[in-house]
């Protein structure tokens, strides 16, 4: 298979980050503006909606300096409603917009080896924007149409958030029971419990080497963002009429130890905060 080479162009608010890419032989911008009219391909992956809105409509923001024909990906979890918004703003600059919202982690980010759920009107538009997100994926899934990858990614988040509950109430029972922590998450990985909050990112500290829980919970996906991803889910759910009672619970679990001030700590922290409630 040829090897594709893309020339980066980058901006961030991080300087620093900047920095340590143009080290690498990337191109640096000095807005989003700027990097729009420097580019036909952009990928924007940002923490909640406000912060891609503000990206894309500011003075200094993507459309401001966008070209026709560009074609935009959004790798954010936002709402799907604002999402579609932004496109039509695309769209009206005669440029595309494709929600494409990642899974896999951080290993899976560096490894190369991440999930993109890509929403785009037409097959067409998905197999012009493949070999890109191919540069940093093993699995990119077209949903359907514009919103539909979002509409995934929230599922998804939500079932992560709830598995995740799980793995810690059920590990930190095991311990209590008197359980070597390796052993009972052997047993639960070749076992009808197992699940990737298991076998790939258990949140006890140790049992899996070289993942946020084993450091001290820094890095990783935070609480936060899961807080926001899975009101997110709520949110749907109520638009939709769809009973979700543990997603709600899992909401209300994630915003509660948020707002405890262990927002910035990785999702897997709540192992460590159901420890906590039992003091």
């Amino acid at each position: 298979m040829a090897l594709i080479v893309f020339e980066l162009i980058v901006f961030d608010v991080n300087n620093q980050s900047v920095k340590d890419l143009v080290k690498l032989g990337a191109k640096s911008s000095s807005s989003p503006a700027d990097l729009a009219s420097k580019t036909k391909h952009i990928i924007t992956m940002l923490p909640s909606h406000p912060h891609v809105n503000e990206v894309f409509t500011s003075k200094s923001g993507i459309l401001a300096g966008i070209q026709k024909e560009t074609q935009c990906i959004d790798c954010s979890t936002i709402d799907v409603v604002a999402s579609r918004k932004i496109a039509s703003l695309c769209e009206e600059k005669m440029a595309t917009f494709n929600d494409a919202p990642v899974s896999g982690g951080v290993k899976g980010a560096e490894n190369a080896t991440l999930t993109f759920m890509v929403g785009a009107k037409s097959k067409k538009d998905f197999e012009a924007i493949k070999p890109l997100l191919e540069c940093m994926g093993k699995n990119i899934v077209h949903s359907g149409n514009i919103g539909h990858g979002l509409a995934a990614k929230i599922c998804n988040n939500m079932m992560l958030g709830i598995s995740m509950i799980g793995v810690a109430e059920t590990m930190n029972l095991g311990i209590r029971l008197g359980l070597d922590k390796h052993v009972l998450a052997g047993i639960l990985n070749t076992s009808s419990a197992r699940c990737w909050s298991s076998d790939t990112y258990n949140p006890v500290p140790g049992v899996i080497p070289g993942i946020p829980p084993s450091n001290n919970y820094e890095g990783g996906f935070q609480s936060g963002l899961m807080s926001k991803d899975l009101s997110l889910a709520m949110n749907a759910a109520i638009e939709t009429q769809s009973s979700t009672p543990l997603g709600s619970l899992a909401y209300n679990f994630y915003k509660q130890m948020s707002n405890q001030g262990y927002a910035k700590k990785d999702m897997g922290y709540v192992y460590e905060y159901l420890k906590n409630l039992e003091k």
